[in-house]
């Protein structure tokens, strides 16, 4: 058996494996996802939410899952066919294959890469394509514009996302996530956390990161009062289930993200725990984090009414990019001069 995974089709079997482990996590968590999102909105308007379908209505969303899967796609006659039924499937693949690249642990990732950072941002701004794609090719006005929206809004916001997370890479001088994560450790605990020192990206980051992925307050793609839902209002049945898909994926990995460049990624809030049950480091800590930063994610489009298109490109053009270019500046040097013994220093490659 040994000699088996040694060889080429056993390497190509653990990869395949490793790859449908990932895709396993993602599409479970897909589920949860979306049943923990209703759960919240209901609760905040005072609502029971999901609860006919399994126990606690944990069914739910396999139930509507299986009733888009069954439907009939129904494409409108003046539709550019392939282009129609290849744009989500393109947003929900980049959407997919970004997690090849985000760790649980030192030793639990898909593909360790040293430009790790580059590959998750390359994949993420390709997703625009599919928004695009899906709008022109419905061959109708409204998903036309709900698609020029997007484009605009995506472009504008990955351009803060870019920066704020240079500031965490030159304070690492790594773009690879475990090298971010091992930056973090210390004997302070949560308090060596990058949150501390990049105190101002982390709510910049989650802000951009509403934008990027198109979700309330920042929702002008899918404005309903104003584009008859936007890009995907002539999609039905699967496509419009893989687009759903590709959009709660692609918040995921968001919280993923900033769970990874500012709140320790795996690591415990208590230093000193070891091996303890549960308290120490662990794949569990990535997990909870992430659920966590989902939870903002859900209160969020509970509580704050949506923005004007107006307001949001100018917070974006002339509020986080001016901001997060000046924080790039100031991080190279406090960096460079290790200014408070290096608290915006702590270079694990190079230095």
């Amino acid at each position: 058996m040994d000699a088996f995974f040694s060889s080429t089709p056993g390497i190509i079997v653990i990869i395949a494996a490793q790859c449908l482990l990932v895709i396993g996590f993602v599409m479970v968590s897909l589920l949860f996802l979306v049943y923990g999102d209703r759960k919240i909105w209901a609760a905040v308007m005072m609502r029971r939410g999901p609860n006919v379908v399994g126990v606690f209505g944990l069914l739910q969303t396999v139930a509507d899952a299986l009733k888009y899967v069954v439907k009939e796609v129904v494409i409108p006659a003046g539709a550019d066919r392939p282009v129609f039924l290849l744009a989500p499937l393109t947003s929900f693949v980049l959407a997919v294959i970004a997690w090849a690249v985000i760790p649980f642990s030192d030793n639990m990732v898909l593909a360790d890469l040293n430009v790790a950072i580059l590959y998750v941002f390359a994949m993420s701004s390709l997703e625009v394509y599919g928004v695009i794609m899906g709008g022109w090719a419905s061959n109708s006005k409204y998903p036309f514009l709900g698609s020029l929206r997007s484009a605009a809004q995506m472009i504008s916001y990955e351009v803060s996302i870019g920066l704020i997370i240079i500031g965490v890479i030159i304070s690492t001088g790594s773009m690879n996530f475990g090298n971010i994560v091992a930056a973090q450790d210390g004997d302070w605990g949560l308090f060596n956390w990058y949150w501390l020192p990049h105190l101002p990206m982390v709510m910049l980051f989650f802000v951009s990161a509403l934008a990027e992925t198109n979700r309330p307050p920042f929702d002008l793609p899918e404005a309903e009062s104003e584009l008859v839902a936007g890009y995907q209002v002539e999609y039905s049945a699967t496509p419009f289930l893989l687009f759903m898909a590709g959009e709660y994926i692609a918040i995921f990995l968001m919280c993923a993200l900033m769970t990874l460049l500012f709140f320790g990624g795996w690591l415990s809030p208590i230093p000193g725990m070891g091996d303890v049950f549960l308290l120490g480091d662990g794949p569990h800590w990535m997990i909870i984090k992430m659920a966590f930063f989902f939870f903002l994610f859900a209160m969020v489009k509970a509580i704050v009414p949506r923005y004007r298109y107006d307001q949001l490109m100018r917070l974006g053009w002339k509020v986080f990019l001016p901001f997060s270019l000046f924080w790039v500046v100031l991080v190279a040097f406090l960096a460079r001069y290790e200014v408070l013994g290096g608290f915006w220093a702590r270079f694990v490659v190079g230095g």
